[in-house]
């Protein structure tokens, strides 16, 4: 759908927020916390970002925007070309992401620029009336964008900028403290981090030390995940709804060979993090190579990002 660039501020330096409306009398799509959309820019990239206002409002989409230094054209084309009164095209939201509303408390982790769906989950939260906290991160005061916002809730937030105490943060301790102090069983507890990967990395650490189960993660971008001894190089592929069956070879990927034998699937990052590929798996043993499923996930099979992953069995029936 098309959409017109309302507003665009500068947060920071180096981060923008773009508000989104409608283009005539169609309204936007509801969206959740969380969710995040895929802009169609004009320089062919196609980048996603998380929404960040409250899901509470109908009217408009808002973005933040990091500029990155070693963007590929998403964030610089934004930051350098974009006006308001321009029109966008983006995608419906979509959720990989997902907030879950029935813990007894949450704890809410933002590392830079990945406060932006933290304070979509925020303002859901807080219509909800149920417990929760914050830590923010940032490099710096002067850097971390979006600080008002989560003042406004009202809820207790840990502040932490690296260049006030020489470094990030240990979040080991960091969580340990908040869980104790909200008086919760460890299942009663949830958290949610999105931010840079040494931070993600360490976040999920501390969980696992913790024996903290319900921990919920959202990365910027891919991380390498290398194929295990048990993936097939050649296999065998059935599309249910297509009525195909075609051969993956050793020199081609899943998606290419879907492609080949024109299986429209609908991709945006094809990198394994945005999650639009996901693809039901009907028999089989996909090779998960994602950033997208848990590990929980990833036991069951039922799923799969076709972008990236490949299959541990000699046949994959998928629900194309």
């Amino acid at each position: 759908m098309l959409v017109l660039v309302k507003t665009i501020r500068f947060e920071t330096d180096d981060v923008i927020s773009i508000e989104l409306t409608a283009l005539g009398a169609s309204p936007l799509p509801p969206f959740g916390a969380g969710d995040h959309i895929d802009l169609k820019l004009p320089n062919g990239l196609t980048k996603s970002y998380s929404l960040m206002n409250n899901p509470a409002e109908s009217g408009r989409y808002v973005l933040g925007v990091l500029k990155d230094p070693l963007s590929r054209g998403g964030s610089k084309w934004l930051h350098e070309q974009l006006r308001v009164g321009m029109h966008l095209e983006i995608s419906a939201p979509s959720n990989n992401f997902h907030l879950h509303e029935n813990f007894k408390h949450t704890v809410l982790i933002a590392g830079g620029i990945g406060v932006t769906p933290i304070i979509a989950m925020a303002h859901r939260l807080q219509a909800l009336k149920a417990s929760f906290e914050i830590i923010y991160a940032a490099k710096s005061k002067h850097t971390g964008p979006f600080q008002d916002e989560v003042s406004r809730f009202g809820v207790p937030v840990h502040w932490h900028f690296d260049d006030e105490v020489a470094g990030p943060p240990d979040l080991h301790p960091l969580i340990k403290e908040r869980v104790q102090q909200a008086a919760c069983k460890l299942d009663e507890c949830q958290l949610y981090a999105c931010g840079p990967e040494p931070m993600l990395n360490a976040f999920l650490n501390a969980c696992k030390d913790l024996s903290l189960q319900h921990a919920n993660i959202e990365r910027f971008k891919a991380i390498e995940v290398v194929a295990s001894a048990q993936a097939k190089r050649a296999y065998t592929v059935v599309l249910k709804k297509s009525n195909k069956t075609i051969e993956v070879s050793p020199d081609i990927s899943l998606l290419q060979a879907l492609r080949h034998h024109d299986i429209e699937v609908d991709t945006s990052c094809e990198e394994g993090v945005c999650g639009a590929c996901e693809t039901r798996v009907l028999s089989g043993e996909p090779e998960h190579l994602d950033c997208v499923l848990s590990d929980q996930e990833r036991l069951k099979n039922n799923v799969m990002m076709i972008c990236v992953s490949g299959c541990k069995s000699e046949r994959l029936e998928l629900d194309l």
